[in-house]
């Protein structure tokens, strides 16, 4: 059995965390094993992954006690190191690349490095580590993946890019949990008490990226025009309380239904009608692909890939026109929603079921 240390999950079960995941379930866990080198002390998913095998390995974060952060990687990589024959190293930025420095310094053959974002959502510090890093990837990589074109140019030369270390690996999802299921659509409507509404949703991280705060601006227009419509939001994050005090001040507390983390996601995407989705900027961002496989009327920002328009369900809008302009093309496409249909034909065909995904890295984790 080939085991496969694994670092990108975090606390916060988000898009990365998912891809990771769709992968772990899926993979011939006969042959491939996965574990977790994580730096949070709450690890996402960590009951499902010890049910499937995995082993779970903490060390103190960077940016709260550098030296012990060290300390702790060094008794790690001396301990454990010989057990892996691949590091695989999901991020969405390069400030950090230790993880691919001690891996190389004590012998783990293949390096892999996985972009999952194609600008900087943190510091300006670690914008300009990222910068300085992508000169000096090469020397600890040994194999240079991403989810999309913008990623991949955010984080890898053109020397890079061009050479046969770089792969496309598509965020795949289970596109069948996914499909579009009226029976669940209908239970969960009134589970939730949105019966004959128009529901509105958005799911990602609370944070500057997602720009939740011009979906509310959003939503607000389209009440004036739709008064029976909800707006559902699934996360969290540091922005959360700047969103609760703009919902206040529009006087529509009622009518946004805050939902934190959950683990019906897929269900309560059976219930939404439209997904809104004004990202400032991706990578390639799962939640569109599990949203096309429900069928969703989605409204995007124009600077996300087209990669993940799979129909014409998929409508993309740019950041440079206001709400009011948002709002307009939005109830223009309203009757859309009456056309969902029980098909993810197009998830496959395009590459992002993950039952036929997990084959092209398979091969990768198998080598000697």
């Amino acid at each position: 059995m080939k085991k496969i240390l694994v670092f990108g999950i975090t606390e916060n079960p988000g898009g990365v965390e998912s891809v990771i995941m769709n992968y772990y379930r899926t993979i011939d866990r006969k042959k491939i094993q996965f574990d977790f080198l994580c730096n949070t002390e709450v690890v996402a998913y960590e009951d499902e992954i010890k049910k499937l095998g995995g082993k779970i390995y903490r060390v103190t974060a960077r940016s709260k006690n550098r030296k012990k952060y060290h300390e702790e990687m060094k008794v790690f990589y001396e301990k454990h190191a010989k057990e892996y024959s691949t590091i695989w190293v999901n991020v969405c930025s390069l400030a950090n690349i230790d993880y691919l420095k001690y891996a190389k310094k004590y012998g783990i053959k293949y390096r892999i490095i996985h972009s999952h974002n194609s600008q900087n959502m943190d510091s300006k510090l670690r914008e300009i580590l990222h910068r300085i890093n992508k000169f000096f990837i090469e020397r600890y990589a040994t194999d240079f993946w991403t989810c999309g074109d913008e990623a991949g140019e955010w984080f890898y030369s053109k020397k890079i890019i061009k050479s046969d270390k770089y792969l496309f690996v598509n965020n795949a999802i289970d596109a069948e949990k996914y499909k579009y299921n009226k029976k669940i659509r209908e239970e969960y409507r009134k589970k939730m008490d949105l019966t004959d509404k128009i529901v509105f949703g958005n799911i990602g991280r609370f944070h500057f990226q997602k720009n939740q705060a011009f979906i509310i601006k959003i939503f607000n227009e389209i009440l004036k025009e739709k008064p029976n419509s909800v707006l559902l939001l699934i996360g969290q994050g540091e922005d959360e309380e700047n969103i609760k005090k703009q919902i206040q001040d529009y006087k529509i507390e009622d009518k946004v239904m805050l939902l934190g983390i959950r683990n019906d996601v897929e269900k309560i995407m059976q219930c939404m009608d439209v997904l809104l989705f004004p990202s400032r900027f991706e990578g390639l961002p799962l939640v569109l692909v599990e949203a096309e496989a429900s069928k969703l009327l989605i409204f995007a920002s124009d600077v996300i890939t087209n990669k993940v328009k799979f129909n014409d369900r998929m409508i993309y809008l740019s950041l440079e026109k206001d709400e009011k302009y948002w709002c307009k093309k939005i109830i223009g496409n309203l009757d859309k929603i009456d056309s969902r249909e029980s098909d993810i034909s197009d998830i496959i065909k395009n590459g992002f079921n993950i039952t036929d995904e997990v084959k092209k890295i398979e091969q990768y984790f198998e080598r000697d």
